[in-house]
């Protein structure tokens, strides 16, 4: 599986943004997907998780109610909706895909996109 990510940017506070997340190679449907953020000198940190079969999500406490994470099955692609964003977010954002394991664990991850930069201006 290859994974593409897209869509970061310069954003003010309270504003939006729209990550994406293009997968190639094998049959991504038997994958769940996740966005994992790294801000300068700090871990990757979990943010959202979905199970691509049952669509099922899971969220970190700091972006529940403001970001929400989809698929669209036809266009093997992953997204985030970044909603109210806040200086705190910025950070380098990764999508990666997995078949079983701790989700919230970036090492059980085996599939990484490169990252896309979020920067929310204050």
């Amino acid at each position: 599986v290859q994974l593409q990510a897209s869509g970061g940017g310069l954003v003010q506070t309270g504003g939006s943004v729209r990550l994406s997340c293009k997968a190639s190679g094998r049959a991504f449907r038997n994958y769940s997907v996740a966005w994992f953020r790294q801000a300068p000198g700090k871990e990757r940190a979990f943010v959202a998780h979905m199970y691509w079969g049952a669509g099922a999500t899971s969220y970190a406490d700091s972006v529940k109610g403001r970001f929400t994470i989809s698929r669209d099955n036809s266009k093997n692609t992953a997204y985030l909706q970044m909603n109210s964003l806040r200086p705190e977010d910025t950070a380098n954002y990764y999508c990666a895909a997995q078949l079983a394991g701790d989700y919230r664990q970036p090492t059980n991850y085996g599939y990484w996109g490169q990252g896309t930069q979020v920067t929310v201006s204050s």
